[in-house]
């Protein structure tokens, strides 16, 4: 069983971002395959690092899209991927040096970082993306 399962509540209607976040998901998944067997620490450290790598390329997609639908939030939402993504940089450095393990703990923040994330501040440029699609469609 996955420790974090997707469902449509998570579906924000944009294809790309849905897609990036379960892929996301299955990742987080990895990682507690990974702890759960006790899988050996390098590997654990390629999962994390994957995963980082990817969470970067998403949100780089994310801001370039709303740079191009002029979506208004686009600087709050890009502040809160710097604080994340500056928040487990750090960890993985730590982690490579070996002052840090990989845990359940940081699976708890990650998974429910990703999980409010998409919940709420992507939903939100979910429900932007609705109306702009909206506006389009009703103004043609």
């Amino acid at each position: 069983m996955p420790y974090m399962e997707w469902n449509a509540t998570f579906e924000l209607g944009i294809e790309e971002f849905d897609e990036h976040h379960k892929f996301l998901v299955d990742l987080l998944n990895m990682t507690y395959d990974g702890l759960t067997c006790e899988a050996p620490r390098d590997e654990l450290g390629g999962v994390l690092d994957e995963l980082i790598r990817y969470a970067g390329y998403h949100f780089a997609a994310e801001e370039h899209w709303m740079g191009t639908q002029n979506y208004p939030d686009a600087s709050r939402h890009r502040e809160e991927h710097e604080r994340f993504s500056e928040r487990v940089v750090e960890f993985q450095k730590d982690f490579h040096q070996g002052k840090a393990d990989l845990s359940f703990e940081v699976l708890q923040f990650l998974t429910g970082w990703l999980s409010d994330h998409i919940l709420k501040t992507d939903a939100e440029y979910g429900r932007f993306a609705q109306g702009v699609l909206s506006a389009a469609h009703g103004n043609s």
